[in-house]
């Protein structure tokens, strides 16, 4: 009996030194171990460009610049579902205003991006970003849906130079535009006089305006977003008054940035896909 007790109780021993050891350890997980996803060497939308980003509007409810640390103002305009986190719901009538900062006066090349989510506007062109010129007709930089079909719409975009030369970028028809959450970049390189323009990270088309050289923005109080100059109650500028064929952005935008340089076709990519994630 005793020989048969020395054997039985150092086995249930080790048995329950086993069980104890296998319940402490950690189960393995494979993707603790893999690297950080990175899209152009990135892995967080912020790194894009970094250097070079001198606004940033996230609109986690609140219209506050990061960069800056000002805040824009509302009309009518609240929050709702954006790509990332929320995002910045306008709707007729509505806009934001912001005094545009020192450096965004001052650009002379330039990329502005955005996310916008919108149905098709019947009463008028839909205008999600706007620099304000109150001087004249059209801003200091235009950026509209025109020409909206149900299957399509024209995307005109306007800008200004150092001899207030207008520059118009206006034969990029856009497909099944609306009601989807669509990228839109476009970069500005003042010593090629080249614009680039980017849907979905992808290079949509070029312009090269011989001798345009530097942008220059002048009379410039404010940055619109969801509207254009003359719609806005009064209108900002003496040029013009409210107009039959302009309208609101019906829906919603997210994520405006503006950098004060052109930004590479890979680094515009990598910023729709970061964006694109969440991150």
């Amino acid at each position: 009996m005793y020989r048969i007790q020395t054997t039985i109780f150092p086995a249930l021993a080790l048995a329950s030194l086993a069980l104890v050891m296998g319940s402490c350890q950690k189960k393995f997980d494979p993707n603790s171990y893999k690297p950080a996803e990175t899209f152009g060497g990135y892995s967080a939308s912020n790194q894009v460009g970094a250097s070079s980003l001198i606004a940033h509007f996230s609109f986690e409810g609140a219209l506050i610049d990061s960069v800056s640390k000002t805040s824009a103002t509302g009309t009518g305009t609240s929050y709702g579902t954006g790509v990332k986190g929320q995002g910045l719901s306008i709707g007729l009538n509505n806009y934001a205003t912001f005094t545009p900062t020192d450096a965004i006066k001052q650009l002379q090349s330039m990329t502005i991006a955005y996310w916008v989510n919108t149905p098709k506007n019947g009463a008028g062109i839909q205008e999600p970003v706007c620099f304000v010129n109150s001087t004249q007709f059209w801003s200091n930089l235009d950026m509209f849906f025109d020409g909206q079909t149900d299957a399509s719409s024209v995307f005109k975009m306007h800008l200004y130079n150092t001899a207030q030369q207008d520059a118009w970028l206006a034969n990029w028809t856009l497909s099944n535009p609306w009601e989807t959450w669509m990228h839109i970049a476009l970069t500005y390189d003042a010593p090629s006089n080249k614009f680039t323009f980017y849907v979905n990270g992808q290079q949509f088309g070029t312009a090269t305006q011989a001798g345009f050289g530097n942008l220059s923005f002048v009379n410039f109080p404010a940055i619109l977003f969801g509207t254009i100059q003359f719609q806005t109650t009064p209108s900002m500028t003496s040029g013009a008054s409210s107009q039959s064929w302009a309208s609101f952005l019906l829906g919603a935008m997210d994520e405006v940035r503006i950098y004060n340089k052109a930004l590479s076709g890979s680094d515009v990519k990598a910023l729709f896909q970061l964006e694109n994630l969440g991150k």
